[in-house]
């Protein structure tokens, strides 16, 4: 009998006639995860947006899938406990992996703190097909942002758990990419969007 829960044993893969390599081809181009990682207020969505627009202007297929976004459907039933964070990052993982196989670049932007989680997504894929993007900004850059107002929420208590202040972030150690300021100056999103883009088409992904 299937199990409720868990692994059930009655289930198999099946295969179709057309792979990825046959989507690759369709469409010019190799299916990837950009994942972008950073504290919040590092300016991960302003990438991924940025990123996404330089994509479709040179005619590649890509999609993002925003942390916040995600929170509205998929994840909405998950909080913000460790044990949430981690199956947040699973099931984003997991979408997009099929994002990537179905031939698209898919733009991963969230703030996973946690190196096991964002390495369990990592072994999900080739490492060749998962780029790690880490938005290495200092947390007074990113709470002098504060756009959503939720450094202060942290700092007043009203908030428990926040990535940075009273929860830890973990800095990739091997990430492919790593974005962060020059002299005490933040790169544009024009200026990182290309940082990706030539990591992209350096490395074969933006032709089949």
């Amino acid at each position: 009998m299937m199990s409720a829960m868990g692994n059930p044993t009655n289930i198999f893969w099946h295969e179709c006639a057309v792979g990825k390599a046959e989507r690759q081809k369709l469409i010019n181009q190799q299916g990837c995860v950009v994942w972008i990682t950073g504290l919040s207020g590092s300016g991960k969505s302003t990438l991924a947006c940025s990123l996404n627009r330089e994509l479709h202007s040179r005619g590649k297929l890509s999609y993002v899938l925003d942390g916040d976004n995600l929170r509205h459907g998929l994840n909405k039933n998950l909080g913000f406990s460790p044990e949430d964070r981690t199956e947040n990052i699973r099931r984003v993982g997991e979408v997009a992996k099929l994002f990537a196989d179905a031939g698209l670049i898919c733009i991963a932007s969230l703030i996973s703190p946690y190196s096991k989680d964002r390495d369990a997504c990592r072994a999900m894929l080739t490492d060749a097909n998962f780029i790690e993007v880490f938005l290495n900004m200092p947390l007074e850059v990113c709470e002098g942002r504060d756009s959503k107002g939720l450094y202060k929420l942290a700092r007043s208590g009203k908030i428990k758990g926040f990535t940075g202040i009273d929860d830890p972030y973990e800095p990739p150690l091997n990430c492919e990419i790593k974005i962060e300021q020059e002299n005490g100056v933040c790169p544009t999103p024009c200026d990182m969007a290309g940082q990706v883009v030539s990591y992209l088409d350096v490395n074969g992904f933006l032709h089949a």
